[in-house]
């Protein structure tokens, strides 16, 4: 006979396993449902709803709806926000292309702004191979741009005639996928009007030059020949004026000459020879080369390199001319100081300066002085800048002034 102890020991025994079992599927079927949620979740998707009457599971329901909620609330504010960065970059006048990148550039485009699209004069762009039917340059210019490359400019025709774009981008990981993002302008009105400010400002150059030498050629000539035809057959001529006004025609017509000489050295620069060499060389062989100016001039120069051992890779000829014509520039201003400092910046550009203490420019010659033939010098040629600016341009480089007052007049060369 079962004692009243064994009793009680089976049933809170009962109760335990009964507890246990229940536990246990309590627990399973919570799993079950918080690895639903999961994956829904994780799908995006938030079309769902638990019973929140079932006694047992009313709070944990409740919980896992609550939950749904907030990512649907948070899923609504992410399409708001992207349906409102959409429509700003719609509405910006830069084109903006986001190419997908791995280790064989894929180009897969993964979003493009209207502009961009209007731009391209394309209705839709799924891959960067699809510029090709535009232009091969096009596509060259995509898949080469890096953030190395600083920007790019590339030409293309359409139905709208030629375009020029300005190309630069940038990169960056975006859900895991390393991206490429594009930025693109059209700049072909802007090239247009500098090319026309450009032609004016030549032309009005070319014109005052040949003028100048032409007028009095052609004044000269007719008081000669006015004088030639009064004078009788029996009067002799005055030879000593005639020589006087045969000379200054033929070294007006030099003159002439020369210019047109300078001009068309302007539009003959070679090819660079590049290579590799330290900076340091380069400045003591320009230092070498106008020793003897500097010294006649009461002048000296003096060479900072901020960063260690720089090296450029240029035609050392052509550079070596850049700062011959700068320091030339420095000792007509009467300059008794020039500086030169070079230094490597963050975007890993040989950036160098060259200032003086000569005779400030005027601030309404800044936009001339790299205009060919422009001068403000009796001596100068206003070649001088400008061929500067040509061989940097060459050099995927550039300079500018970068001011010009009673203390200093400084020039920056950057090579990229």
């Amino acid at each position: 006979m079962i004692s009243y102890e064994n009793v009680i020991l089976i049933v809170i025994a009962t109760v335990l396993i009964s507890a246990i079992i229940s536990g246990m599927y309590y627990a399973r079927r919570t799993h079950r449902k918080v690895s639903y949620i999961l994956d829904a979740l994780e799908d995006k998707e938030t079309n769902f709803r638990f019973d929140e009457k079932k006694f047992l599971y009313s709070k944990f329901h409740k919980t896992l709806n609550r939950i749904r909620l907030i990512f649907e609330k948070e899923k609504q504010e992410i399409n708001e926000q992207e349906r409102y960065y959409g429509q700003m970059l719609d509405r910006v006048k830069t084109g903006i292309i986001v190419v997908e990148q791995n280790d064989k550039f894929s180009g897969r485009v993964l979003y493009s702004n209207a502009s961009a699209l209007n731009i391209l004069g394309v209705a839709t762009l799924g891959n960067v191979r699809q510029l090709a039917n535009i232009s091969t340059e096009l596509q060259a210019c995509f898949e080469n741009i890096s953030e190395a490359n600083n920007e790019m400019r590339v030409s293309f025709y359409n139905e709208k005639g030629q375009t020029t774009l300005s190309v630069s981008s940038s990169e960056t990981s975006l859900q895991g996928k390393n991206v490429k993002i594009i930025v693109i302008n059209d700049i072909s009105n802007e090239m247009s009007r500098n090319e026309e400010m450009s032609w004016n400002k030549l032309i009005r150059v070319l014109t005052h030059e040949i003028m100048n030498t032409v007028t009095p050629i052609a004044s000269l000539s007719h008081t000669l020949y006015m004088e030639l035809d009064s004078t009788p057959d029996t009067q002799a001529l005055n030879r000593k004026e005639l020589k006087i006004g045969l000379d200054t025609i033929s070294e007006s017509a030099k003159g002439l000459i020369k210019f047109v000489d300078t001009y068309r050295s302007l539009t003959r620069i070679s090819a660079p020879v590049k290579k590799a060499f330290y900076l340091k060389e380069l400045i003591d062989r320009v230092t070498q080369l106008t020793k003897e100016q500097v010294h006649n001039a009461g002048a000296e120069i003096t060479y900072t390199e901020k960063s260690d051992d720089i090296l450029l890779y240029a035609d050392i000829d052509q550079i070596s001319q850049v700062f011959i014509n700068l320091i030339k520039n420095a000792i007509q201003a009467k300059a008794t100081t020039i500086e030169i400092t070079a230094e490597i910046d963050f975007n890993e550009t040989v950036v160098i300066c060259v200032s003086n203490n000569g005779r400030p420019i005027n601030k309404e010659n800044y936009d001339d002085i790299f205009v060919p033939f422009y001068t403000t010098k009796q001596e100068g040629t206003g070649v001088g800048l400008s061929l500067s600016r040509q061989i940097m341009r060459l050099h995927n480089g550039n300079i500018s002034l970068v001011c010009s007052n009673e203390k200093n007049t400084v020039f920056k060369l950057q090579f990229k």
